[in-house]
This record gives structure tokens, sequence and C-alpha cells, in this order.
């Protein structure tokens, strides 16, 4: 039976709409795996994360499903990205958007680092695809993914989540992932919700686009 390990790294206070989401999402029945839920409270992000890669390592859970404690999904969510996994892919990720303008999606085209200076380039998405598509970086609001990709990336790196530069602890990670050989798929059937003063999701952000092309501001 594989072992998933659902990692939530957070502060104190969780919002209503992610605890709901959680409780749905682990009452819904999914065959031959075993699922447990941690926790971990920190004000450093990217130390949270290398303490749930450690954790996950030693339960020997054969994946870390992530989710960040403001993000609200369906209940069958793991469900589908597990089928996504059991046909050969090694990180799935959902399309989230960002709480702020521009809304855009948190998923990246081409992402390239340089480890030396810090310095980024990335493309964004001018339009997401409808499929599953492959992406060079995404952020870890809702990422499912084989564990055996700490143990790569700590083996070539010696660290995991650690930021680089000006990059955020989830794009570094993609970005040491993907040296290490691995792929990272994007699927927009993943409907997800971003907490904040409103949900920020995929209908949010294309409402926001219209305005903007009318010259005129997005209703909340």
């Amino acid at each position: 039976m594989r072992k998933v390990l659902i990692a939530v790294p957070c502060m104190d206070n969780l919002p209503a709409q992610f605890a709901h989401s959680l409780a749905t999402l682990t009452s819904y029945g999914i065959e031959d795996v075993s699922i447990s839920v941690w926790f971990n409270l920190g004000s450093l992000i990217y130390t949270s994360r290398d303490e749930i890669a450690k954790r996950a390592l030693l339960d020997e859970a054969d994946l870390v499903m992530w989710f960040d404690s403001d993000m609200v999904f369906n209940p069958d969510t793991l469900k589908n990205m597990l089928a996504l996994i059991d046909r050969g892919e090694d990180m799935v990720t959902g399309v989230y958007y960002r709480r702020k303008p521009p809304f855009s999606p948190v998923v990246f085209d081409e992402m390239d680092i340089n480890p030396e200076t810090g310095e980024a380039k990335w493309t964004e998405f001018d339009e997401i695809p409808n499929e599953p598509f492959e992406v060079g970086a995404c952020g870890f609001g809702c990422v499912l993914m084989k564990t055996e990709i700490f143990v790569s990336v700590f083996s070539k790196f010696g660290y995991m989540f650690t930021p680089i530069g000006n990059v955020g602890e989830d794009i570094a990670f993609c970005w040491r992932a993907r040296q290490c050989g691995y792929k990272i798929l994007a699927d927009p059937s993943i409907s997800l919700g971003h907490v904040g003063q409103s949900i920020f999701s995929k209908p949010f952000f294309d409402n926001y686009k219209k305005a903007l092309a009318k010259g005129g501001e997005a209703k909340q």
C-alpha cells in the first residue's frame, strides 16, 4: 500500500475554507493508499518545507501532497493527481492564481537560474492550455510529488528548499528538481481557489483580463 503524506506548512491560523477542503479530501475514498496529514508550524517557509521533506523520508512515504494553507480544492484533487503519477509523472501541480494584480497563474513556462548570482529568468504563459502541460516551475500551493525527488535534490545540491537570490523556495526547488532530470506537469482541470478577500480562481482571472481589455476594473 502506498503512503501519502499531506503536508501543510503554515502559521497559527487556517482559513475555514481550507479546513473544509482538507476534511472533504481526506474523507474521499481512495483505494490502496494510506494517508497521513502533517502541519508544520513555522515563520520561515523554506525551513518548514525542509522539515516536512525530512519527515516524509523518515515515515517512508512514497508521495507528498503539498497544500498551502490558503488554498481551496475539490475532494477528488488527490485522486486525480495520483492518476497522473500512476501514468509516470514525477511532480504534478494544479493551476492557481495570485491574490494580487495581475492575478496571473503561478506556473512558469521556461525557468532558468544562475546559482552563482541568483539571477532568475522565466517566461509566463499567455494562455493556459486546456490539457495537462509541462512547466518549468510552479508554486507549491497544490503539488503532488515523489519523495525520491528529495533524495536526488539533496544528493546533488546539499539542500532542498533554500531560496536562491530573490527566487522563492518553491521555485528554487523546482529548478533543482529539473536539474536532476525530473519533470513537472500542470493539470488545468485541477480546480483550485486562492483564499483572500475574494477567492482567486480562473474565472476571477478571466474576468480581470476582460476588464483590462475594456479599460475598466475587474469585478470582485
